[in-house]
Parts: C-alpha cells; structure tokens; sequence
C-alpha cells in the first residue's frame, strides 16, 4: 500500500536498510527505472525501497511500468503529467528534480533513511528553472555542511575518483593540489577498505600527456603530483604514479590497482563508462550520509517506452545497501 507522504517509520537493527531513492527528472528515464526496479527480487528482499518526487508522476510510473506492485511513495512536489512532456527538457520537471533532491538528502541526514539513492536529472533543466546548479554531488555536499568531499565511480573492483570535477578544463589544472590529491586518494582507499581490501593499492594518473615527460609536457607532474604521491607513501598508503592516463585503464594495468586517482571528469569518465557503462555507481565520498546513484544520465530519447537498462540503478541500490549494513554493524 502507499504511505502518506512525509510519514516516518521506525526500525529495528535487523531491519532491511531503508533506501530513498530519488527519482529524478520526471521527463527522463529515472520515474520509469524507479518504479521497475520494484519487480526486482534481489533488491526488494535486501531493501526497504521508498520513492522520492512528485505523486502524480509516480503513481503513473508504477501504473505503466509495474503495475501491482508497491511501496512507500514520499511526494516532493506539485508536478503532474501534464505539466512537461516525457523526453523534453523542462524548466518545471527540473524544479521539481531539485526539490526531490533536497527532501531525500534531508530526511537521510534526519535519520528517515539510511542511504540515498539518486535517479538521473538535467542540469539543464534546474538551470533553466533559475536555480544555480552544478550537479548532484556539489548540492548533497551542501546539504550535508561538507566541503572536503570527492566523486568516486565504482564497479566491482574498479574504483575511479576526481580530484576535479564539474569545472571547465581550462580551470583544472589550477584546482589539482597536493592536499586535494590526498585527500582523494586517501577517500578512495577507505571505500575500498570498507568493501574488504586489507591494503588497497591506488594508482595517481598524472595530469599532463604521458605524465608530463619528466616536465616536457607540462610542469605540474613533477611539481605537484609527484611530491603529493610521495607524501601519500610516507603516510603508509599503497600509492603510485604518476601514470599516463592513456595506459592506465588497460586491463592488464588497471588490475593491479584497487583505485584510480584521475584529475579530471573525462579522464576517468571516458574509460570508466567505457568498462562499465549498464552496471557503473556513483558515490559522493567524505559525506556523513551514505550517497550512491546512477551513472547515466536522462536518457530523453528513450524516456517513458520501458527500454531503460535498469542495471546500473540496481548496482547502485545494491551498493548502498551493502554500505548501509557495514554502517549498522560498525556501530554495534
């Protein structure tokens, strides 16, 4: 049966983990994954599935894509069917997108949930909203009060995290820093260990084409990236590099390594979408809530046709819930 909206329910340790899965922009394929992923066996016995964002929007979800089934619906805001189009960008879906954000983030932080699971939005579209938007990860970490906070892609053994994101490549370099440096490889090193490596062994990807050619090719390899891995293995992390980023993720050099410190969004993203595009996760590192999400984006052109690859959420979901119950025994 279907709650009322804003409802809290208690559990007990031996609870399933409760999940507020964020649903993304209701004009792309995140309502559709959201309400499907409901038929899914595996994940319905290991979690306590609760849908974040418009009613109306969801109610029509379930019908379409899962008739029969259902779950706590929590609604985030007027929105109904025939204020935007399925597969077109829009100003009012995009609102409706960052107001959902807000309430799942909040009520995880409140002690509602125990993870957040986020569906794809349009910057775009919140933008043209008139709201300033970066992405996800920068809008949870506000919420959250973190500002030490990085964004880590994983699937299965292959973790990649950024010391730079969401920011014009011109302003990269500027941004690459021995204590950023650090601080990421340090996070992605903890989410390992946290999945059972004892000694997780990270690789640094150096910034420049072929890592700088010992500063033929640039001079922040050497000044930068090389003194912030030395200062990592003097602190007793298993780090290396720099290494060229073009090398990196060949599969028989990448397996050595249970984390990839890339320097920019498409140095990581490329490859890492490349090995691991329908089952990849995206986690925000360093927050005080378990945040995980898709690794897509909204899919416009096959929105609301039942067609979307609902792998990737899975493995989010799946992800969240295994972190969710290593948070729960840690603090038994």
């Amino acid at each position: 049966m279907n709650f009322p909206a804003g409802e809290v329910f208690f559990r007990t340790a031996m609870q399933k983990p409760v999940i507020a899965l964020s649903t993304g922009d209701a004009a792309g394929i995140g309502p559709e994954l959201a309400a499907r992923i409901l038929l899914d066996r595996e994940v319905m016995e290991s979690a306590d599935i609760r849908l974040y964002g418009p009613a109306p929007v969801l109610r029509e979800a379930l019908h379409r894509f899962a008739p029969g089934t259902s779950c706590v619906l929590v609604d985030t805001g007027e929105l109904s069917m025939e204020d935007f189009v399925p597969g077109e960008r829009s100003a009012a879906a995009g609102k409706a997108a960052y107001e959902t954000i807000i309430r799942a983030t909040r009520d995880v932080l409140e002690g509602k949930a125990d993870a957040i699971v986020t569906c794809p939005v349009n910057k775009a579209a919140i933008n043209d909203a008139g709201i300033p938007f970066t992405g996800h990860t920068e809008l949870i970490a506000e919420l959250c009060g973190t500002k030490q906070f990085a964004m880590m892609q994983s699937a299965g053994s292959l973790r990649v995290i950024f010391v730079t994101t969401h920011i014009a490549l011109k302003e990269v370099a500027g941004h690459v820093t021995r204590e950023r440096i650090r601080e990421v490889a340090h996070l992605v090193a903890e989410a390992a260990r946290a999945e059972g490596v004892e000694t997780p062994r990270i690789a640094v990807a150096g910034l420049n084409p072929h890592a700088g050619e010992n500063g033929h090719m640039g001079t922040e390899d050497e000044t930068i990236v090389k003194p912030a891995v030395a200062e990592l293995q003097a602190e007793g992390l298993a780090v290396s590099g720099p290494y060229p980023s073009d090398t990196l993720f060949i599969d028989s050099i990448r397996r050595n390594f249970d984390g990839i410190v890339a320097m920019y969004h498409d140095q990581g993203h490329i490859p890492f979408k490349m090995l691991a595009f329908n089952c990849g996760v995206n986690s925000t590192m360093g927050l005080p809530i378990i945040r995980t999400s898709v690794d897509h984006g909204t899919a416009f052109e096959i929105a609301w046709r039942g067609t979307a690859d609902t792998g990737s959420l899975k493995a989010a979901l799946m992800t969240a819930v295994k972190r969710a119950n290593a948070k729960r025994r840690s603090a038994l």
